[in-house]
């Protein structure tokens, strides 16, 4: 039942929000309730996840690999949590705001249905049907607002991530007749047995899809124009929330169930990671408005997932992990605070964009130094200069995008709640607190790695 319990919320409060108008500020706030319900079912099921180990039940009493499974575990549990704390913050602050579109808070709450599926699942096809639903709501929140600009947004995110959901089913189609089942636990086993060569074709699909998701390098060009012309509330839900799916999915897929096709092909993971981080930098650096630089900074940061992803073993496997879970929470503070004026905001943004850089005291920090231990123990000076380099690079360019929102004179005040500008000041110094005392959270995601490093051996 506890299993269950996050999903049923949100698809039930979907249901119940869809029929209402979302502009009205107690549907708005009914909304808030109802997100707010299954986070706090979701830190339930955590604590329960952390003490007794992964929860595992199957519908209808069937074997593994033949009924619909739900598996909560830790990797799976940490990306659920952050990525509806991610959306209740985005839907918190949009409310406050003034809801625009009456269809907000309901798809908000099925993207919420989406992502707890998708982290909570035991089963590929049931990852590709959650996978699916997060996506319609993200094709239909695209659009918010309805100007020219979010439109036009709106197709080019629709057109190039069907294509990705094309190539993630061909990936599962290869996986199920190379396999002949279903369940993940399963996967991992008989691929395991397997050797690389035989499936890397299976490993590239996959790779293609989330690199997709993620927008990694060399698969970004929709991301840029899609952050810089959205709605900021929604631009928080894709690169906090739905962004997530991508990292989410490497991690799973590459190291838990295609450990022999990740290790086969980590020179080229490598490869692809160093450029994502150099191209997002240099590009962050050279355009001129600050939702592009965050874009273009959002491909760097993919890249230390990928990084990470390759390297491999204990320590790599945790960098990636934890790199991937405190990026987000950056993200979200990022594109919020840049929408607001005033010292509050100023200040928030200025702890974010220390934690992208990997500046102490902030929980980012600790995510770089993993990644320059796991590159010293690899054994590796190039990949060590390449994260210092990347560091440096993110520094100037999260500096160039206080400059021009925060100190250049002028700037019309965009939203002048105070509650929006606590909302995401309260969100920074979870930030700075995560860096002053980080052992739960390095604990945690420690935990989270160990599901890998077990998965795939």
């Amino acid at each position: 039942m506890i299993l269950a319990l996050p999903l049923a919320i949100a698809w039930l409060s979907a249901v119940i929000l869809a029929p209402l108008n979302g502009r009205l500020r107690w549907v708005g706030w009914l909304a808030i309730v109802q997100l707010s319900a299954s986070f706090v079912a979701l830190l339930w099921l955590g604590i329960d996840v952390l003490r007794h180990g992964a929860n595992q039940v199957v519908a209808g009493g069937w074997e593994p690999g033949v009924g619909i499974s739900l598996r909560a575990d830790e990797l799976g549990i940490v990306f659920a949590v952050v990525s509806i704390g991610a959306l209740l913050v985005a839907l918190i602050y949009e409310v406050l705001n003034g809801v625009h579109e009456s269809f907000f808070p309901a798809l908000v709450l099925f993207m919420a249905t989406g992502l707890t599926g998708l982290f909570l699942t035991g089963d590929v096809f049931n990852f590709y049907v959650f996978f699916e639903i997060s996506m319609a709501s993200a094709f239909v929140l695209s659009g918010y607002g309805r100007e020219q600009r979010q439109l036009r947004a709106a197709l080019i995110f629709t057109v190039v991530n069907l294509l990705g959901s094309v190539i993630f089913l061909s990936g599962v189609t290869a996986l199920y007749h190379v396999t002949g089942t279903l369940d993940m636990g399963q996967i991992a086993r008989i691929m395991g047995e397997r050797t690389a060569s035989s499936s890397i074709l299976i490993g590239v699909l996959f790779l293609v899809a989330f690199s997709i998701k993620l927008g990694l390098f060399p698969f970004h060009f929709w991301l840029p124009p899609i952050y810089r012309d959205s709605w900021p509330s929604v631009a928080t839900i894709f690169a906090g929330a739905l962004g997530n799916i991508g990292s989410y999915g490497l991690l799973r897929f590459g190291a838990e169930l295609l450990e022999p096709e990740l290790r086969f092909g980590a020179p080229v993971l490598i490869i692809l990671g160093a450029g994502s981080v150099l191209y997002g930098s240099l590009q962050a650096i050279t355009v001129r408005t600050s939702s592009e630089a965050l874009a273009y900074s959002a491909v760097g940061n993919a890249g230390y997932i990928l990084l990470g992803l390759a390297i491999g073993g204990p320590v790599g496997y945790f960098a990636a992990v934890l790199f991937a879970l405190v990026n987000p929470v950056n993200k979200v503070i990022l594109f919020l605070a840049s929408d607001l004026r005033g010292w509050l905001a100023g200040a928030a943004f200025a702890i974010g964009a220390f934690s992208v850089a990997g500046i102490p005291p902030s929980a980012g920090f600790f995510g770089k130094l993993l990644l320059f231990q796991a590159s010293i123990d690899a054994g590796n000076p190039w990949l060590v200069a390449l994260i210092f380099t990347g560091s440096a690079l993110s520094f100037l360019y999260m500096l160039r995008i206080y400059q021009r929102g925060f100190w250049a004179d002028g700037k019309p005040d965009v939203f002048s709640s105070f509650w929006a500008r606590a909302l995401v000041l309260s969100v920074a110094l979870l930030v700075v607190a995560l860096g002053v005392w980080p052992e739960p959270m390095l604990s945690i995601s420690r935990q989270a790695a160990d599901v890998l490093l077990l998965g795939g051996h």
